[in-house]
């Protein structure tokens, strides 16, 4: 088993940068590349410093920002990574960051924000999501991340009619894309036995998320759930989810604690070869703790 640290550290000095399509908007075309260029050669540079702290910390997992290149598929202030002026030194390190992640077994994944869905009825929404999802892929094959997971979307009334596009969009995908892809359970619309038949018919994995599957239960056990949603993988290394509720399990379940709570870890993952993103608001600090609680157990 090994544990994922999810975008961003807490106490280890390791930061990533971002601007926004108005800042961009507002400067000529040269002076936009050059900022964007910047911030992309910063955050190269620190992901190759968080992969590196990941491994010092026993970190087996490093879940990749989105917005690593911000405004990238931005229609009006978009850019391709050649366009800018510092692309050979960025890529560079991000050969870096993929070699070292090699040689070390440091599973990369992105997971995209919720805007990207292809249960959408609406063309223009489905369109943007395939861009982003192209975006990511093109990130991964760069830096060798696997995965590209992603939520199910919205049911609008019919959630075989919604299941019904994402299957005929995941088709369609590039195959850069679907052969990263991945799908979990969500904490309101879609359980794993809603997702399961669409999975098993297109060959996508399905992420076990322990914390969504407690908000929004379907029947299943947390072990029937692990299994099934783990025998997707099909031979690799199934992903799994967990975090803590900050109000704990009688207030509002959904927000995210600082911690894992020791008691939320299911019996049932001990001794599995998975990987374990760990989804909580202290970061580093709440991977490593759970790390040390789960030692000798494991």
């Amino acid at each position: 088993m090994r544990f994922g640290l999810c975008c961003l550290f807490l106490a280890e000095k390791i930061s990533f940068r971002t601007t926004t399509a108005k800042v961009l908007s507002a400067m000529e075309r040269k002076q936009a590349l050059d900022k964007v260029s910047n911030i992309c050669l910063h955050n190269s540079d620190n992901l190759l410093l968080a992969v590196q702290a990941a491994q010092r910390l026993g970190i087996g997992a490093f879940r990749i920002m989105s917005p690593l290149f911000p405004r990238m598929t931005h229609p009006e202030v978009g850019y391709r990574l050649e366009d800018l002026p510092q692309a050979e030194t960025i890529s560079t390190r991000l050969s870096a960051t993929r070699a070292f992640s090699e040689e070390h077994d440091i599973r990369l994944s992105f997971h995209p924000d919720q805007f990207v869905v292809l249960s959408s009825p609406h063309a223009h929404v489905v369109e943007n999501s395939v861009r982003e999802l192209e975006y990511h892929a093109f990130l991964a094959e760069l830096v060798g991340a696997d995965v590209i997971n992603i939520h199910g979307g919205g049911t609008y009334g019919d959630k075989p009619a919604a299941l019904a596009r994402f299957a005929e969009v995941f088709k369609r995908l590039p195959e850069n894309v679907a052969t990263r892809l991945s799908v979990e359970n969500d904490d309101a619309s879609y359980t794993v036995t809603d997702l399961l038949p669409m999975c098993m018919e297109l060959g996508l994995p399905l992420i076990h998320d322990v914390h969504h599957h407690r908000c929004n239960p379907d029947g299943l056990d947390e072990c029937e759930a692990t299994d099934l949603a783990a025998a997707t993988w099909r031979g690799r290394e199934p992903y799994v989810h967990i975090s803590s509720p900050r109000e704990g399990w009688q207030g509002n379940p959904k927000p995210h604690s600082d911690y894992i709570d020791e008691a939320d870890f299911p019996q049932c993952w001990l001794g599995r070869t998975m990987t374990v993103d760990v989804e909580a608001k202290a970061k580093e600090l709440a991977v490593v703790r759970i790390m040390q609680a789960m030692n000798g157990r494991l």
